[in-house]
């Protein structure tokens, strides 16, 4: 398994980018800004993530996504420990903005992150169409945080 940063044509992996942010205009507002990162396994990609200076010692990780097959092997899990074993000394803290979802939140949880505030209506004043995960629609934007 290998980590590594992509540096050029980070949109040769929308698939998986948009399997953790499905409306590509909401990509393209933090992908040439944030640093992305994939996880290989076996010649393959099968974990992307991007991740953004938020100012004040803030990082954010806007993206992460494992392809459907690989999902529950960990990778999702490899990536947060790679961000946090990167960024510790460098950023007082990580955030991740995510929906009220019983698939999402335990699992960032389960990372060590905590719930820090809410947006209202994120997700219905910035997406063209309603969401679903985890058969619910995703409203608002809960952010959680982790000290690094």
């Amino acid at each position: 398994m290998n980590i590594f940063e992509v540096k050029t044509d980070k949109k040769r992996h929308l698939p998986l980018l948009l399997l953790g942010d499905e409306q590509e205009d909401m990509i393209d507002r933090y992908l040439d800004r944030g640093t992305m990162y994939a996880l290989e396994d076996g010649g393959t990609v099968h974990a992307v993530c991007v991740v953004t200076d938020e100012g004040g010692g803030a990082l954010e990780l806007k993206n992460l996504a494992v392809s459907p097959a690989c999902q529950r092997r960990g990778y999702g899990r490899r990536m947060v420990d790679f961000l946090c074993q990167t960024y510790q000394g460098r950023y007082a803290r990580l955030l991740v903005g995510t929906g009220d979802s019983p698939l999402t939140l335990p699992f960032y949880e389960a990372c060590g992150f905590v719930r820090s505030h809410v947006i209202p209506n994120f997700f219905t004043d910035h997406y063209d169409h309603p969401i679903f995960e985890g058969g619910r629609q995703l409203v608002d934007m809960i952010y959680l945080t982790k000290a690094l």
